[in-house]
C-alpha cells in the first residue's frame, strides 16, 4: 500500500517539479564527495542549495497535489523546455558560490551546456575547478541524457517529434491516431512508468563502463566522469580530454564500444521500434552509422598515399594502426556528438596530411547520432530519409513513369517522411545561419561564429576548442554572445520543430 501511495504521489507531480526535485537530491552527491576531499566550502554550497531546493519542491508539490493537468503531453513538452532553459538558474547557484571567482552568467552558461549535453568548456584550465565541481558538471549532463532517453518515448514519440515525425503517421506536434487512447490517459503516469523502465538500464550501463575503465587503469573520479559523459554524449572531462587519461588505448576502446548506444535506440530499447524493424542489423540508423565510422577513417588513411607526398612512406605498421585507430575513435566520438578526441588523433592528422580537420568534424557533428538517443545533430534517420528520396528522384530521371514499391528499404519511412525531414533540415540551416549572423554582429569572426553555431546547435561543445584554427575562449566573450549560445544550445537539444509545436493554440487555450 505504501509503495502504491508513493507511486501515486509521483504521478501527480508536474514534470518540471519532478526534475527539480531529482536535481536537488543529486546535489548531495558532490556535497558528500567534497567532504571526503576536505573541501567544506564547496560541500556547504551543494548541501544548502540541495536542501533548499527539496524544501521548495516539497511545499509546491503538496500545494498542487490535487491539481489535475489540463495540458497533456504538450504541457510536458513545455515543461521540458523549461527544464533546459530555467532549471540551470537553480543548478548554477552552488557552482557560482563554490567557484567564487566567476559571474553568475558564466555559471548559468555552464549548467545550460551540461544539462543539454553540449559540454562546452567555459573554463579552459581544468585545475580551476574543484573535483566536486567536475563531478557535478558530469552528473548534470548525465541526468540530462537520461531525461532525453525518457522524453523520447514519453513525450516526443506521441507528438511525432524528435525524429519520429519521419516514421509516424501523425503530423509533427500532434498525437498519432493510434496513440490517442494513451494521450487521453494521464501522461504523468506514462512518464513515471517509462522512467522506471529505462533508468536502471541507463545507470547499469554507466556503472559497467565505469568499472571497465577502472580495470583499464583509470582513476575513480576520471573514470566515472568519462563514463557519464559517454552515456550522455556530453564530452565533459576533468583532465582536459581522453588524451590525458591514464587508461590509454584500452580505455578508448572501451569508450568506443559504449558510444554505439548513441547510434540507435535499438541498442538499448525497443519501446519506439517500428513494427518489423526491431532487429539492430536491419536498422538504417545503425547501418549508416557503421558506414560513416568505418568509411571516413579509411578515406583519411588512404589520403596518406594520395596527398601527403612529404611524408616518408616507410613508416612502421604500428604507426599506421595508431593513425587509423585515432581517426576511427574521433569520427565515432563526433558522429555521436560526444566530442572526445583520441590520444592518437594528432597521429591520424599527420598521417593523412590534414592541416585543420575542423570541417570534417563539424560535418560529422551536424549529421549526429540516432533518433531518441542522447546524441544531437540532424539525426541519422532524417539523413536516411533524404537519401531514399534522392535515390527515388534519380530513378525517376531514368524511368519517369515508374511507381515506388514498398521495398524493405523504405517501409519505415512514412509517405511524407522525406518532405518533413527536408523541412527540418531547412529549419536547422536557417537557425544555423541566424545564430552565425548574430554572433558575427556581436564581434566574433565569421569562422569562429560558424564553429560556435555548429557546436551549440549540434550539442557538440568540444568542437569549439578543436574545429577552429585559433582557440576560442568562451570566458572572454560578451554576455550577449553567451546568452545567444545558451539559446542555441536549448534550441539544438529540443529541436526547432518542438519549439514550433509549442506555439499551437491548443496548449494556450487550456
Amino acid at each position: 500500500m505504501a509503495r502504491r501511495s508513493k507511486s501515486s504521489f509521483l504521478t501527480r507531480l508536474p514534470l518540471f517539479l519532478l526534475v527539480w526535485g531529482i536535481a536537488s537530491l543529486s546535489m548531495y552527491v558532490p556535497a558528500i564527495y567534497a567532504v571526503v576531499q576536505d573541501n567544506h566550502p564547496a560541500s556547504r554550497s551543494f548541501f544548502y542549495a540541495g536542501t533548499l531546493g527539496l524544501i521548495f519542491v516539497t511545499m509546491v508539490a503538496l500545494a498542487r497535489a490535487s491539481h489535475k493537468s489540463r495540458h497533456g503531453t504538450l504541457g510536458q513538452l513545455l515543461a521540458l523546455l523549461g527544464t533546459f532553459a530555467l532549471l540551470p538558474v537553480f543548478l548554477a547557484v552552488p557552482v557560482h558560490d563554490a567557484i567564487g571567482t566567476t559571474s553568475f552568467l558564466n555559471a548559468y552558461f555552464d549548467m545550460v551546456s551540461a544539462i543539454t549535453t553540449t559540454g562546452a568548456n567555459l573554463f579552459d584550465d581544468p585545475a580551476r575547478l574543484a573535483p566536486s565541481l567536475h563531478l557535478w558538471r558530469a552528473e548534470v549532463a548525465w541526468l540530462g541524457g537520461l531525461l532525453m532517453w525518457v522524453a523520447a518515448s514519453a513525450i516526443l514519440a506521441p507528438l511525432s517529434l524528435g525524429g519520429f515525425e519521419v516514421t509516424a503517421r501523425g503530423q509533427p506536434g500532434r498525437s498519432v491516431a493510434a496513440l490517442m487512447q494513451m494521450q487521453q490517459a494521464d501522461p504523468r503516469k506514462r512518464l513515471v512508468r517509462i522512467t522506471a523502465t529505462l533508468a536502471p538500464v541507463y545507470a547499469g550501463l554507466t556503472l559497467a563502463l565505469w568499472l571497465l575503465l577502472m580495470m583499464a587503469g583509470e582513476t575513480a573520479l576520471t573514470g566515472v566522469i568519462h563514463a557519464m559523459s559517454v552515456m550522455a554524449t556530453s564530452g565533459i572531462s576533468p583532465v582536459g580530454g581522453i588524451g590525458q587519461s591514464q587508461a590509454g588505448v584500452p580505455g578508448e576502446m572501451i569508450l568506443f564500444l559504449f558510444m554505439f548506444f548513441a547510434l540507435s535506440r535499438l541498442t538499448f530499447s525497443h519501446d519506439t521500434a517500428t513494427t518489423g524493424f526491431g532487429r539492430l542489423d536491419k536498422d538504417p540508423e545503425f547501418r549508416i552509422g557503421l558506414m560513416l565510422v568505418l568509411g571516413v577513417p579509411v578515406l583519411l588513411f588512404l589520403r596518406h598515399w594520395w596527398s601527403a607526398f612529404d611524408v616518408n612512406a616507410t613508416e612502421s605498421t604500428m604507426l599506421a594502426l595508431r593513425a587509423f585507430w585515432g581517426a576511427m575513435f574521433t569520427v565515432m566520438s563526433f558522429l555521436t556528438t560526444t566530442g572526445f578526441e583520441s590520444g592518437d588523433w594528432e597521429e591520424a592528422r599527420q598521417w593523412s596530411g590534414l592541416g585543420t580537420p575542423g570541417l570534417i568534424l563539424m560535418g560529422l557533428a551536424l549529421i549526429g547520432g540516432g533518433v531518441a538517443t542522447t546524441a544531437g545533430g540532424v539525426k541519422l534517420l532524417r539523413v536516411y530519409a533524404l537519401y531514399l528520396n534522392g535515390v527515388r528522384e534519380m530513378e525517376q530521371l531514368v524511368h519517369p513513369s515508374s511507381v515506388s514499391g514498398a521495398g524493405a528499404g523504405n517501409r519505415r519511412i512514412q509517405k511524407n517522411g522525406a518532405f518533413i525531414a527536408w523541412v527540418f533540415f531547412m529549419l536547422f540551416a536557417l537557425s544555423l545561419a541566424l545564430i552565425t549572423v548574430v554572433l558575427a554582429a556581436l564581434g566574433s569572426s565569421f569562422d569562429q561564429a560558424l564553429v560556435l553555431s555548429v557546436a551549440t546547435l549540434s550539442t557538440t561543445g568540444p568542437l569549439i576548442g578543436i574545429a577552429a584554427e585559433t582557440p576560442i575562449h568562451l570566458a572572454e566573450m560578451s554576455g550577449w554572445a553567451k546568452g545567444i549560445l545558451c539559446v542555441a544550445m536549448v534550441l539544438g537539444r529540443l529541436e526547432t520543430l518542438a519549439i514550433i509545436a509549442l506555439l499551437t493554440p491548443n496548449l494556450w487555450r487550456n
